[in-house]
């Protein structure tokens, strides 16, 4: 069977504990989606790390998915090179990592299958943008992604070592359920509400507001509300009647500011989407595990927001079913009505204020222009230091080269398509200074393949991989790619943490913010060679994976490096190149502190791009290539 011939591929992760086989909870989360979404498309390979079977864990793998035991050592290279889950399309040149990538797929695949399925679009969420920005830079994306799957696989693996508070991410995530919800439809959705309040009210019986009170073990807004009803309604399958009729003109008429807030009813607000989908085998299973704890130290009393979206999710249709084929026997927990203040000096309480300090800091406003710090900076030594560019004339021999491989054949202006020959003329001269014949060459934030491809087709001798977390781009690559008939190269769709294979020389073309920043830290990590050129230097701020400033003033320096357009005055472009140039000193100090010689080179002509630096590192095995 060739490859086009073959199925996509789904690689799930299976580990030991205790001697004991399990699915670690990304593995069991994509089983879920599988089983919700009734998907066929894969076939599922459950990757071991010995010689052993899968069969200990028929338990909690859905009957009608087609699933192969696959040894570690036995999996294609572009799945071997990320951590899993992994999905490898029909052509095996395009794989997609990482849970929330992985999902995505899922979902495009299963309404690919069957367009009918609106329960599994709506997962996607409003735009379609659930889950879709990276958890490098997303603190939202991280905690349902990393942070609570992290949390609760912690004490999965450390059953004897469950410590007396609960988990940090966890009560984020309650903090988080206890926020009024904002929809795009907002107002409309706030009028019926009114409305429907105003008609009980109309309907109550003197002295009723006895009836009012909820029954044990049922909160009030819950199940017979406007919001669930409304929820329930996006997901169905079939045509349902409106949740209410129109508004009257009293409802109208009413001020926004005081129309009644929306409760929470999923994880996102409103409606029911791929993150609870991540959610619920995680809370599960924490739940389970800990149940009888998170009772007797009357921590239950702290989760009310999250108990109630527990047992919300359970009302969805076709969460018990996949959650019974994976083998999630759930179940209604009640939910306390009144809830014990926290202790003052309740540790997880501390550390949730010091989250949401962090989450809510503001960047101190500006004052002044760069000049204090420039001069200051140059008291003591520092200054922007450009070395000379080693090949300034070369080129590459567009004029030979395939059409397809040509920028101008884009969807680019002729002028903008210039800019981006000459840009690539540069990044491939330092390219070709440091490949050697059967190196792995990776082209971080690949985009639709303008650098990728040209290297795969330069450097024959050389394997070419694409990294990218847009899947729109990184499918249009491929489509070149194919085009051209290129042989070494390969598309991984994944956020940069999740790349973990090993390569010789890491390049990125304009890498925005500190995208520049991760991509030299994966380059040092592997110990490789690095050609980047940093952009969007006013992008740069603190997030999860970097702190800033690091050696001196970044936030100042990186406001002003983004003045170098050429519509605006030479001395304004100047300082805009200086403060560049300190930026990139910096990235570089941080590479030499590892052994590497670094230079920090302008592209050539300096017109090619207002953001012309290049960083080219040589690690100590590569120097005097």
């Amino acid at each position: 069977m060739t490859h086009a011939e073959q199925p996509p591929c789904l690689y799930l992760e299976v580990c030991s504990q205790n001697e004991q086989l399990r699915l670690p909870l990304h593995s069991s989360i994509v089983l879920f989606l599988l089983s919700y979404c009734d998907c066929e498309s894969f076939r599922v390979f459950l990757v071991l790390g010995d010689s052993s079977s899968s069969e200990p864990l028929k338990s909690q793998l859905p009957a009608s998915a087609s699933l192969s035991d696959v040894q570690v050592d036995e999996l294609p290279k572009l799945v071997s090179s990320c951590r899993l889950p992994a999905a490898l399309d029909e052509s095996a040149q395009i794989c997609r990592a990482g849970l929330a990538v992985v999902l995505r797929h899922i979902i495009d695949k299963s309404i690919e299958a069957d367009p009918s399925r609106k329960d599994v679009a709506a997962l996607l969420g409003f735009k379609k943008t659930c889950l879709k920005a990276c958890a490098e830079v997303s603190k939202w994306t991280r905690l349902c992604e990393i942070g609570i799957p992290s949390a609760v696989e912690e004490h999965l693996h450390n059953p004897g070592d469950v410590g007396k508070q609960l988990p940090l991410p966890v009560l984020t995530l309650e903090s988080r359920l206890a926020e009024p919800v904002k929809v795009h439809n907002d107002d409309k959705i706030r009028r019926q509400k009114l409305q429907e309040q105003k008609r009980r009210e109309k309907l109550e019986p003197v002295g009723g507001q006895a009836n009012k009170e909820p029954s044990p073990g049922r909160p009030p807004q819950v199940s017979d509300e406007l919001e669930l009803r409304a929820a329930l309604a996006k997901l169905s399958v079939v045509s349902v009647p409106a949740v209410t009729t129109r508004e009257n003109s009293e409802i109208r008429k009413v001020k926004t500011s005081e129309l009644p807030p929306l409760e929470h009813v999923f994880a996102e607000g409103l409606y029911f989407t791929l993150t609870d989908v991540v959610l619920l085998p995680c809370i599960h299973q924490y739940l389970v595990r800990d149940l009888h704890r998170i009772i007797e130290q009357c921590d239950l009393f702290r989760l009310p927001n999250l108990l109630r979206w527990y047992n919300r999710v359970q009302e969805v249709p076709g969460v018990m079913r996949a959650a019974k084929d994976c083998g999630l026997h759930l179940s209604t927990l009640q939910v306390a009505t009144t809830c014990p203040p926290w202790p003052s000096a309740h540790p997880s309480a501390t550390l949730l204020e010091e989250e949401g300090s962090q989450e809510t800091t503001t960047p101190l406003p500006f004052v002044g222009g760069p000049r204090p710090t420039m001069t200051k900076l140059k008291e003591n030594g520092i200054e922007a230091i450009f070395a000379s560019h080693p090949c300034p004339s070369w080129n590459l021999p567009w004029d030979s080269l395939p059409s397809a491989i040509n920028p101008t054949e884009g969807k680019m202006s002729n002028i903008r398509a210039i800019r981006k020959m000459q840009q690539l003329n540069n990044l491939i001269a330092m390219v070709t200074d440091l490949a050697r014949p059967g190196d792995t060459i990776v082209d971080f934030c690949s985009g639709t393949g303008h650098v990728g491809i040209v290297l795969a087709h330069t450097f024959p001798d050389c394997q070419i991989i694409l990294i990218e977390n847009k899947e729109e781009s990184l499918v249009r690559a491929r489509s070149r790619s194919a085009q051209l008939g290129l042989k070494n190269i390969g598309f991984i769709q994944t956020n940069l943490d999740y790349f973990t294979g090993p390569f010789h020389i890491g390049v990125a073309l304009h890498a925005c913010g500190i995208a520049t920043d991760m991509v030299l830290e994966h380059c040092i990590q592997a110990e490789s060679a690095f050609v980047i050129s940093p952009c969007c230097y006013g992008f740069i701020q603190n997030a999860v994976k970097f702190t800033f400033p690091k050696r001196f003033e970044h936030m100042i320096l990186c406001r002003f490096a983004d003045q170098t357009a050429v519509q605006l005055p030479p001395e304004r472009r100047l300082i805009g190149k200086q403060c560049m140039g300190l930026v990139d000193l910096d990235r570089s100090w941080a590479a030499e502190a590892s052994g590497y010689s670094v230079q920090v080179i302008t592209m050539e002509p300096e017109s090619c791009s207002p953001k012309n630096n290049m960083l080219v590192g040589r690690p100590p095995q590569r120097r005097g290539c």
